[in-house]
């Protein structure tokens, strides 16, 4: 198996095209053609991690984080960044990063957190928009079923939860062809007015090329007649964050020494207390302040987040609390999604996951 292969598999867990503008994601070092001997998969890649590669005869590490994530216009080894990419190239190994991309994912980031937390009742908190296109094309009556079937094959007319969805209007299409044209229906030169299907189908932004490809391959006419719009519906599945609810109810106090056990925090940095059970849960791994706003209009009872300033804290307004579990601890069990997802579309080399502990917090 090639790494774009492994690639394609990434694809479908966490679209590329989801992750957020500021970040660099993708196959950061090497080829996609190289054939891959095994994957290491972790949070983070440093020296260390190019040595469990190595040790472990991987030559693909799919990290979490990029190490790449600046320019950097020198490879001189004067800072650990440099000295891994270096290492990596003179030992034949590449890396992959997946970040936002995964952050941006239904069943990523933030899910595995609310999966910590047997969460139930969850939906994206900050849903994306911009990310669902509508097609709109003409084909003739009898060819409708076989160009539609092609469609949601290439994963057009998916809304929400419902699969094969679409809007079929009939009337009557009209076109004269030119003397260079190649007809499969009507003359040269002559009006020919045809009885038509006019399709209606919604998509998510990442399946664009495939799904252009199935209506050009699978239409009968030479100049395939098409519209495509964006929309500005939110992708429910698509999008950062993620809110859920409690089987039950649970004391404040309670709740965050729940959490400080579950993501074995050295400490969880928490706003003031409000007096009232916990229920409804809002979380995002990693850095999360630009969402307590979000977290405040969902009417959570608590923001699980990290990396918040001191006076992030006060915009809590006693609205609800803000829980720092620590950017590490947050993301932590990423790599655990990642190797499960690989290993079951992938049983034929060796996916590994990372021991090794990437944390630079150190607490006392």
């Amino acid at each position: 198996m090639q790494i774009k292969e492994v690639i394609e598999h990434l694809e479908d867990l966490a679209p590329t095209a989801y992750a957020e503008d500021f970040d660099n994601i993708g196959l950061l070092v090497g080829e996609p053609k190289t054939i891959v001997t095994g994957i290491l998969v972790t949070l983070d890649t440093l020296e260390e991690t190019i040595d469990e590669a190595i040790q472990n005869s991987c030559n693909l590490i799919i990290s979490f984080h990029p190490i790449i994530f600046k320019g950097i216009k020198k490879f001189n080894g004067t800072n650990y960044v440099e000295r891994v990419v270096i290492k990596a190239i003179k030992n034949d190994i590449s890396i992959f990063a997946i970040h936002t991309a995964l952050d941006n994912t239904l069943h990523g980031v933030n899910n595995m957190i609310c999966e910590q937390l047997g969460l139930i009742n969850r939906k994206i908190l900050i849903p994306q928009s911009g990310n669902i296109k509508k097609l709109v094309t003409f084909t003739p009556i009898n060819q409708t079923e076989e160009l539609l079937n092609k469609l949601f094959e290439a994963g057009a007319g998916t809304i929400g939860n419902y699969t094969n969805c679409s809007f079929l209007s009939n009337g009557i299409g009209s076109f004269k062809p030119t003397e260079i044209a190649n007809p499969v229906i009507g003359e040269i030169g002559k009006l020919h007015k045809e009885k038509e299907t006019q399709i209606q189908i919604t998509y998510p932004r990442h399946c664009e090329n495939k799904i252009l490809k199935a209506l050009f391959e699978n239409h009968s006419y030479e100049e395939v007649a098409y519209e495509i719009t964006t929309l500005e519906n939110k992708n429910q599945n698509i999008g950062i964050g993620m809110i859920g609810e409690l089987p039950e109810s649970i004391e404040e106090i309670h709740f965050l020494k729940h959490i400080k056990k579950v993501f074995n925090s050295g400490c969880v940095r928490h706003s003031s207390l409000l007096n009232k059970p916990i229920k409804k849960v809002a979380v995002l791994g990693g850095s999360g302040s630009f969402a307590i706003t979000n977290a405040i209009h969902a009417e959570a009872d608590i923001f699980i987040t990290a990396d918040l300033k001191y006076h992030q804290f006060y915009e809590a307004e006693r609205k609800l609390i803000l829980a720092d579990i620590g950017h590490y601890e947050s993301e932590q069990y990423t790599k655990n999604l990642i190797v499960s997802y690989l290993q079951k579309k992938i049983s034929n080399f060796a996916i590994i996951l990372s021991d090794k502990n990437t944390n630079p917090i150190q607490y006392i």
